[in-house]
């Protein structure tokens, strides 16, 4: 077989495995019109007669920009005052104890429980803080809200009723967006999050298969925490290891996705890969830890199916990697009518589906283009986390910093310099789509330039805004095992 040749059945093979996971796409968003949602109870009356005690946890890690605001929030919540308590678990190394405190005693001063639990060191990172408050806590229901996140006063109202069946160990609400306005990085971001809610979730749901909590704006049954093992601090994705633990040990989850709690999503590029990096390393580990369990769960094989394609989701970066750098060279090189139109195939098979996702996710086609570019430019930085989180990396947990509207936000993300990377990944894919349209080969021109568009959007940090740190973010990693994880 020679090189050409080579090259196109290399190419077929990725096409493939990339295809795979538009198809799962595809299948999740057929899931959504077909009928079987399961309806959310309607609150009880007088339920506050026989209300279940419930602990609010707010997990913190140098949130000054937005430490009050979170606590004022869950004051607010409405709940009897004699049922509810709040813990700020402040695992803070700056000043961010000062706003802490001061919102604590505003608090207080109202009549409200609200209780400051600071360790000695962040073993475990937020598992560890969240399992130390769980010790200490009193409610029999437990809500979890990250220092970004402002909940209605509803919040509780609309999610509890839920816990009258006992079988249900987690509600989870929805993610709204309260920065998204702020850019085009920010309203793309608040699609791909639209698509994970409004399709991931509600589709799963709607199959009565698994699906997680998201670290925030869900409600736990203290129970259910304590049956599934605890919090456990030895994946960076602890609420989707924990999710998992406790639907394997038999309890139910529902998704209340009429319930919307608003948060930040990241301002600047740089931020933004943080948290991606850091959820597919983090699921990528968890599917080493649970993949075995699941696949000889006592559960019906429709729901281990996909709660195996959920937990390995991520895989799909490597034949889009793949895909990213063989693509633009089939192109140049002209490796027989396959390399010429790989990129269509690859369009349809890939871009198709994807766009159907992200149209319903945002609500519109015109939100779906610049929800596949972004998404297509974090294929090299995806793939890199999701091989070290398969190959079993220890990173520390790296935190995405969170302004709270401040004017001169308090945190920075990592360094301003360009993604050497991405960029070089983009350049072959413009020249190709400049000597493809050269040539008259107009089909694969779009493709290629939707690929380099992103690359070029992410490698070059656009949409950075300008942003300082006190201290700055460590984000790399290391293929070590060490029997702890490795210090902040």
């Amino acid at each position: 077989m020679n090189a050409s040749a080579c090259l196109d059945a290399a190419s077929l093979l990725l096409l493939g495995l990339a295809g795979a996971h538009g198809l799962h796409r595809a299948r999740l968003l057929a899931a959504l019109g077909s009928g079987t949602e399961r309806a959310a109870p309607a609150p009880a009356a007088g339920l506050a007669d026989r209300a279940p005690s419930v602990t609010v946890q707010l997990p913190l890690y140098n949130e000054r920009d937005v430490a009050a605001r979170v606590t004022h929030a869950c004051a607010a919540l409405d709940w009897p005052r004699h049922l509810f308590e709040i813990q700020v678990l402040d695992d803070s190394d700056d000043d961010t104890s000062v706003a802490v405190d001061q919102a604590v005693n505003e608090v207080r001063s109202r009549g409200i429980r609200v209780s400051v639990l600071r360790r000695a060191h962040r073993e475990g990172f937020k598992a560890g803080a969240l399992a130390a408050g769980l010790e200490a806590a009193s409610g029999e229901l437990v809500a979890i809200f990250d220092a970004d996140f402002v909940p209605r006063p509803d919040f509780l109202h609309r999610l509890v009723p839920h816990f009258q069946d006992p079988g249900v160990g987690m509600v989870q609400a929805r993610w709204g967006h309260l920065n998204a306005g702020e850019s085009v990085l920010t309203r793309t971001q608040a699609t791909l999050l639209d698509g994970h809610f409004g399709v991931d979730h509600a589709a799963r749901a709607a199959l009565g298969c698994w699906f997680n909590f998201n670290g925030t704006a869900g409600v736990w049954r203290r129970r259910c925490i304590l049956d599934a093992g605890g919090w456990q601090g030895d994946t960076l994705t602890e609420d989707l290891d924990l999710s998992y633990r406790a639907q394997l040990a038999g309890w139910r989850f529902v998704y209340a996705g009429e319930v919307v709690v608003p948060g930040e999503v990241p301002s600047t590029v740089e931020a933004f890969q943080v948290q991606q990096r850091r959820w597919a390393m983090g699921s990528m580990q968890t599917f080493r830890k649970l993949g075995l369990r699941v696949l000889r769960a006592r559960a019906p094989l429709a729901v281990r199916a996909e709660a195996l394609a959920h937990l390995g989701a991520n895989l799909a970066w490597f034949p889009a990697f793949g895909l990213a750098v063989l693509l633009p060279w089939m192109v140049l090189v002209r490796s027989g009518p396959i390399g010429v139109w790989m990129p269509v195939l690859a369009g349809l098979v890939c871009t198709l589906p994807n766009l159907w996702f992200y149209t319903v996710a945002g609500g519109s086609l015109r939100a779906a283009p610049a929800a596949m570019i972004l998404a297509l430019g974090l294929v090299p930085s995806q793939a890199r986390a999701t091989l070290a989180g398969l190959m079993g990396a220890q990173a520390p947990f790296a935190r995405t910093p969170k302004h709270g509207g401040a004017a001169r936000p308090s945190y920075g993300q990592g360094s301003a310099s360009l993604g050497i990377l991405e960029l070089g990944l983009a350049a072959p894919h413009v020249l190709a789509a400049f000597v493809s349209a050269a040539r008259g080969d107009w089909p694969p021109v779009l493709f290629l330039a939707l690929f380099a568009s992103g690359l070029i959007w992410v490698g070059g940090r656009f949409q950075r805004g300008t942003l300082h740190s006190s201290q700055p973010e460590r984000t790399w990693f290391s293929f070590s095992s060490p029997s702890q994880p490795p210090p902040p």
